[in-house]
């Protein structure tokens, strides 16, 4: 990364922070600026006065005056850094972590999904998000370290030289020290990170495999255990192999380090300084005690400068991943203002639509209309384009060509989220969330009013006797990610409670997509007949593999490679016998037999009632 960039990563992390809490900036900036001082004032003129003084024998009470103002001032530094290390930067720290994240997720909620979907952008969110409040505080702690160390650097070199001018030749050994063997260090350090990083992974992959409860039913059947084992065997080796390729050359840079930083300026100005003071006699013991005091601090001030330095340039890597999340540009905002689309649903039209996903066109001019209150079907095979087609009616996608209108009008001119607002979505893909029942079903704040129309889609969607049956009925939790007590259910009925969102939200087009993949024939005729029925004003359409459930639909399209093939009725399309046909017979061998045992127990069910 350029050195100007790093530096403006560094302004614009400084400039955030400022923007979340300048009390974070101010006190972190005044704490190094004093301890810097501290160092200062000791060795350039504490250490000179008080030998000075005792050297020429100044009078006792104004010793005592010089070192009782000194305890009061630092006494006084000491107190505000314990008030502000100890109350104040905890709250700080706080502060920024919900400012941030507010900033983040706010964001994270506003780009749109395929960015979700592109690898290098959500490489770059995921690292923005990770310990993002930490990173940021310490990026603008380098900055104040970097700025006052370079300061502090330069007055102690001119403190030094009006002691001794030749003594700050000394300096350079540290200054080789950390900026020479240092950063050799650090760039075969960085290399052999990204030599170990392919043997992390694996080790990463490892661990999760054996906590997560995915793979714990293989693991105990299968030998797989054995073949994780030689996989974390592996990895193991080439990290010793990895270490033992860097390990000579860090050793010798580390020993170098340490001499130049250390042990040749110390040894060498003490021995200079003895040399001034005992032998030539061309330097005062007040002299000798300023330059060796001044060595310490000189060294420490110029490893810290150093080691500021660096971490700014390796923080400059956190900045830029979280200056290209904020700064990116949504293509379909979420806070996009538009007309108001009313509710009601006439008629949606698709003009010529067309899809392509890095350059791949996925959906071939598609034109095709839904109108109000009726039953529709989107039928083919995986990959034939149905999902897609969700997304763009839902416009988590734009079109690459071609227009979508809501009753006459391009869905691009309506406010986004109200649009939205007119469809009821249960995807197959669906995801739950560690809250409660009634939460996840109606994905809002429960109250009074909406608590039974949470209740009556549970039951629509079967799975209420169930839900009833839990210790805490609607109110348990779902998973037991953050509650002990919490309900893990079975594949089927999450299904359901995803379903039960649907029935839930009142919205004049609902959208099931694939909605009984993880029922049983019985199940899934029930979920069926109360979808048909509880949507007899609504639009409906489903998403489906098994054409048996969408013989009723009104309409049903056939999509083959992001095409319509064939469209109208069951009837019509099975008496034109084409693919429709084709696949409905196919797959009339598997289940003809589950569809009479179906209405037999479905009949006998009803008859016990």
């Amino acid at each position: 990364m350029k050195k100007t960039r790093v530096i403006r990563n560094n302004l614009y992390a400084l400039s955030l922070l400022w923007h979340i809490y300048p009390g974070q900036v101010i006190h972190k900036a005044i704490i190094l600026f004093l301890g810097y001082f501290e160092w200062l004032f000791y060795s350039a003129f504490f250490m000179r006065y008080v030998i000075t003084a005792l050297e020429t024998k100044q009078e006792f009470s104004s010793i005592m005056t010089f070192l009782f103002i000194t305890v009061l001032v630092f006494g006084s530094i000491s107190l505000y850094n314990s008030y502000i290390n100890g109350k104040i930067m905890p709250f700080a720290t706080a502060i920024v972590n919900q400012g941030l994240n507010k900033i983040l997720f706010q964001k994270s909620r506003k780009v749109e999904l395929s960015c979700f979907e592109d690898p290098e952008f959500y490489n770059k969110y995921t690292l923005a998000m990770e310990n993002a409040d930490e990173q940021l505080i310490k990026t603008v702690d380098n900055i104040w370290g970097v700025l006052f160390g370079f300061i502090s650097t330069i007055a102690a070199f001119v403190l030094m030289f009006q002691v001794d001018r030749w003594s700050i030749l000394f300096i350079l050994f540290p200054v080789i020290g950390n900026f020479v063997f240092d950063r050799a260090i650090g760039k075969d350090e960085f290399a052999r990170n990204v030599d170990m990083a392919p043997y992390n992974r694996k080790i990463n992959y490892v661990n999760r495999v054996m906590y997560l409860t995915d793979y714990a039913k293989e693991i105990r059947l299968t030998n797989a255990f054995l073949l994780m084992k030689r996989h974390y065997r592996e990895a193991i080796q080439g990290l010793i192999a990895t270490t033992k390729k860097y390990s000579k050359k860090l050793v010798v840079y580390h020993w170098f380090r340490v001499m130049f930083t250390f042990s040749f300026i110390f040894e060498g100005l003490l021995i200079y300084g003895a040399y001034r003071t005992l032998v030539s006699q061309t330097m005062s013991l007040a002299q000798l005690a300023v330059i060796a005091s001044m060595m310490v601090a000189s060294t420490w001030i110029l490893i810290g400068f150093t080691t500021a330095l660096m971490d700014s340039f390796r923080n400059g890597l956190f900045v830029d991943n979280l200056r290209y999340f904020l700064e990116y540009e949504e293509t379909i905002p979420e806070d996009y203002e538009g007309e108001d689309p009313g509710d009601r649903i006439d008629c949606i039209e698709f003009r010529d639509v067309s899809f392509s996903y890095k350059d791949e066109e996925i959906i071939h001019h598609l034109s095709f209309s839904l109108y109000g209150g009726k039953t529709y079907a989107l039928v083919g095979h995986n990959g034939a384009g149905k999902s897609t087609i969700i997304k763009l009616l839902l416009r988590f996608y734009d079109p690459t060509e071609g227009e979508i209108f809501l009753n006459g009008k391009n869905i691009k001119t309506y406010n986004l989220q109200k649009y939205r607002r007119l469809f009821a979505t249960a995807f197959q893909d669906h995801q739950l969330f560690s809250l409660s029942v009634v939460e996840n079903v109606l994905m809002e704040k429960e109250t009074k009013s909406n608590q039974q129309r949470a209740v009556d889609a549970l039951k629509l969607a079967g799975v209420w006797e169930k839900i009833s049956s839990l210790p805490k009925g609607i109110h348990t939790t779902l998973t037991r990610e953050f509650d002990d007590e919490g309900a893990v259910l079975s594949g089927g009925e999450y299904q359901k409670v995803v379903v039960a969102r649907a029935f839930a939200k009142e919205c004049p087009f609902k959208i099931f997509d694939e909605p009984s993949s993880a029922l049983d024939p019985i199940a899934e005729y029930e979920l069926f007949n109360n979808i048909l029925k509880s949507g007899k004003e609504k639009t409906m359409l489903f998403i489906s593999h098994r054409l048996s459930s969408v013989r009723n639909a009104d309409w049903v399209f056939m999509l083959e490679q992001g095409r319509i093939v064939e469209e109208g009725s069951h009837a019509t399309l099975m008496e034109r016998q084409g693919t429709y046909a084709d696949m409905y017979q196919k797959q009339a061998v598997h289940y003809l037999a589950d569809e009479e045992k179906t209405r037999k127990l479905v009949a006998k069910k009803e008859g016990s009632l």
